[in-house]
């Protein structure tokens, strides 16, 4: 090859109005990285780039998750590239190294030495890109408020806080788009409010946990209570029902992939993808209860979904593993990938629970539910089914006092039955839980921590304004110092007890107090 013919890409800075030379090295948090024709490299937000860079970028990131992918077959079950292929890839780096240095001291060509120094550099970013993606497989660390995004476009109607351990999702488990419409395999269940609020709040862990055998979503794991909770506070369950047929299958889901179950509790068995037409497809449309987002169609960047591995996701371009969703089985996460829990029943624990106002229902062959629409004032809902030619109705409301008022329209007549559930229909708070604190004003996780942890500041507090950040112990001595902001600190090298974080500001000060394990 000749080497002296090299043609570096010309990016296109449009804003800046400037034009570089350089090749692409890599991407990470929303910049892409070039170096240019003296070995300096360069970083940029990839929003800053004119249309056709950002393509570029966009397809090298599809490559690279391409390459991720078949590296994938290689990997044992719990998702770790095996030592052996890393090994060789760094001895394939060593000894490529090593020839090019040779040849630059023989020839002394500038230009080789230029091409050399861009083609290592690509082969160690490669093996690189593995190494960090292997040990963050272990462990993630998730910023509640990116994991909280998801969840703005359906507030008010969910409400979501957070610890130092998980993530909590309160509803009142009703969607707001039509339901129930569809079913031709009814089991005389149908939505009422539930109390998915305080201690009984949807439970997603911040800090999940790749495990070493992941668990199967089949007919023998999960058959009770949720796998994944929805962005918009609908909890997922495992796509069989409790008597281990498939719901879809069965006729049993309505439109939307949901029905309710025998505590009258709507909840979906397929991934809700029909949320994307009031969210973004750059956001998850729901958490499974290991801690792991789920998208549907498209990659988070928005290209095309790639191949799915047996647990029905892949890592993503940031290291970090997701589920996607598919109309076939098995239509979400084949296999929990993250650590969970399960209790004596095989559900996943903590887990919120419904709670009925009425029996349980029994199947009702032939029926097929054709309307369900609330009623006037808000408090219940009016549906219509038919079953062996003939129109039936169910009309039903709830006071706040937890009585529930059913009316059995048949062709011959109405019936009406009263039930009271000891538990009146809950009001979920509306606070604004995109405040990070309203006496710090910035956040610490994970808290508690250990190796690293990350700051966030609060809106309307720039990073230029921090002049220090100093780490006090309880005694308030001085354990660490840093002068202006760092995203990141290190906490590995102090002993286990509670800390003192001050952040400085030009004419004040601000503290969050965070624990070290």
């Amino acid at each position: 090859m000749d080497y002296s013919k090299l043609i570096l890409r010309k990016w296109n800075l449009e804003k800046e109005q400037k034009t570089i030379e350089g090749s692409f090295y890599y991407t990470k948090n929303g910049e892409v990285y070039i170096e240019d024709a003296h070995n300096k490299v360069l970083h940029f937000p990839i929003q800053a780039l004119s249309k056709p860079d950002q393509e570029f970028v966009s397809q090298k990131i599809a490559e690279v998750e391409e390459i991720n992918q078949r590296i994938a077959a290689t990997r044992t079950e719990n998702g770790v590239v095996p030592d052996r292929f890393l090994s060789k890839a760094i001895m394939i780096c060593l000894i490529f190294l090593f020839a090019a240095s040779f040849i630059f001291v023989r020839n002394r060509i500038k230009q080789l030495a230029f091409s050399g120094s861009v083609l290592c550099l690509g082969i160690l970013g490669f093996v690189s890109g593995f190494i960090p993606k292997s040990s963050q497989q272990t462990q993630t660390t998730t910023n509640p408020l990116t994991m909280d995004s998801a969840f703005v476009p359906f507030k008010p109607d969910v409400y979501t806080h957070w610890d130092q351990t998980y993530f909590y999702v309160e509803s009142n488990g009703l969607a707001k788009h039509e339901m129930m419409t569809g079913i031709t395999g009814w089991q005389q269940q149908v939505p009422i409010p539930q109390c998915y609020t305080g201690t009984n709040a949807w439970s997603i862990p911040l800090n999940p946990v790749i495990a070493t055998t992941p668990v199967p979503v089949n007919t023998q794991h999960f058959l009770r209570g949720a796998i994944a909770v929805a962005v918009n506070g609908i909890a997922i369950f495992n796509p069989y029902t409790n008597t281990g047929v498939d719901a879809f299958l069965d006729g049993q889901l309505d439109n939307w992939g949901g029905h309710s179950g025998r505590a009258d509790d709507y909840h979906y068995h397929t991934a809700p993808m029909h949320l994307y037409s009031q969210s973004n497809t750059s956001l998850p449309i729901a958490y499974g209860l290991d801690g792991f987002p789920v998208y549907g169609s498209l990659e988070p960047n928005g290209a095309p979904m790639l191949p799915l591995d047996d647990n029905h996701g892949h890592f993503g371009a940031n290291g970090i593993y997701h589920y996607h969703g598919t109309p076939a089985a098995p239509y979400m996460i084949g296999k929990m990938v993250g650590q969970v829990t399960e209790d004596n029943t095989l559900q996943i624990i903590p887990q919120a629970t419904a709670k009925p106002a009425r029996p349980s229902g029994t199947p009702l062959n032939g029926a097929s539910i054709t309307g369900f629409t609330p009623n006037g004032t808000g408090n219940g809902y009016n549906m219509t089914y038919t079953n062996a030619g003939q129109n039936y109705a169910w009309n039903y409301s709830w006071t706040n006092n937890g009585v529930f008022t059913f009316n059995y329209v048949t062709p011959t007549g109405t019936t009406t039955t009263n039930y009271t559930r000891n538990q009146p229909p809950c009001v979920l708070t509306t606070a604004n839980s995109e405040i990070i604190s309203e006496k710090s004003n910035f956040l610490v996780y994970p808290n508690p921590g250990k190796g690293f942890i990350n700051v966030v500041l609060g809106k309307g507090i720039p990073e230029s304004e921090i002049q220090s950040m100093t780490l006090y112990n309880v005694k308030g001595e001085m354990v660490h110092r840093i002068q202006g902001f760092q995203k990141e600190l290190k906490v590995s090298g102090l002993s286990k007890g509670s800390y003192l974080l001050k952040l400085e500001l030009k004419k004040s000060f601000i503290s969050q107090k965070l624990f070290v394990e």
